[in-house]
């Protein structure tokens, strides 16, 4: 018997070509207000996932994306904007789609119905039991990480998923399941919609939480953000000047881009006083 997927059911809206712009703008809003409700029944299920993400990586470890489709890429932006937003290396946290980089922009024609490519995609990077694994698929059927997580859990590699059907048999292969039960799109099977809204929360979550639990935050400051721009420099001044008590802006910036971060400027500050 093939598993029913609820992201597939048709929605309570009908005829949508016969709307006005003001009727499908308002209904999406609405169907998109349920997302973070769902979001927050998963919290639970949530917790043991970052929970596990954050020993992992406190060990040495490395966090692994791996979905098809719409679900990849939200994987991949996530991991792409840690080093970033919290100065950590690139590589610890990384995203990969069944089909490889031309799928970020392309989709490639039968790549997530490959059960044994998602394994050999990880095994690029040697995964290892160090390692934490998260597969991304809204409808907790694509076969590229399904045969991965299978691969993942023969080779005593913990995994986690984030999915947004209940009793996937995505979830019956990871250590750490998240199901977010979103509901039927407003666009039948269009899962970009509600369910990559909730995918895309799901993993801020947990990349956010497991970030400030390994310290890279202090206060609600990302005191370790790379000043790869105007803008990051400037807000990171006026970090500096507000934590060490620098009233000149120029003074802090001149610290700041000396030692590349608010946290190393601030703590050389602290020797001089």
């Amino acid at each position: 018997m093939e598993f029913e997927k609820i992201t597939e059911e048709q929605g309570q809206y009908r005829h949508l070509e016969k709307m006005t712009i003001r009727e499908l703008l308002t209904l999406m809003n609405k169907e998109d207000q349920q997302v973070p409700k769902a979001v927050g029944k998963a919290i639970p299920q949530i917790e043991k996932l970052a929970a596990l993400i954050t020993d992992k990586m406190l060990a040495g470890g490395r966090l692994f994306y791996l979905g098809a489709g719409t679900s990849g890429r939200l994987g991949i932006l996530d991991a792409s904007e840690i080093p970033p937003t919290f100065g950590m290396p690139y590589g610890l946290i990384i995203g990969l789609i069944a089909g490889g980089e031309e799928a970020i922009r392309t989709p490639v024609e039968n790549a997530e119905d490959d059960r044994k490519q998602g394994w050999l995609d990880l095994g690029e990077y040697d995964v290892s039991p160090k390692d934490v694994v998260i597969g991304i698929a809204a409808s907790g059927t694509t076969p590229y990480v399904i045969g991965a997580l299978e691969t993942c859990r023969e080779n005593k590699i913990s995994t986690g998923c984030v999915t947004c059907n209940p009793g996937t048999p995505l979830a019956q292969v990871s250590d750490f399941p998240v199901e977010v039960v979103v509901g039927p799109e407003f666009v039948t099977g269009s899962t970009r919609m509600k369910s990559g809204t909730a995918q895309k929360l799901v993993l801020n979550m947990i990349s956010t939480t497991v970030m400030i639990r390994i310290g890279r935050v202090e206060d609600t400051r990302m005191v370790n953000m790379q000043l790869t721009n105007s803008k990051l420099i400037d807000r990171g001044t006026r970090m500096l000047m507000n934590q060490s008590g620098i009233k000149d802006y120029e003074t802090a910036k001149a610290l700041l881009l000396k030692y590349g971060s608010v946290k190393k400027a601030a703590e050389s500050r602290k020797k001089v006083d």
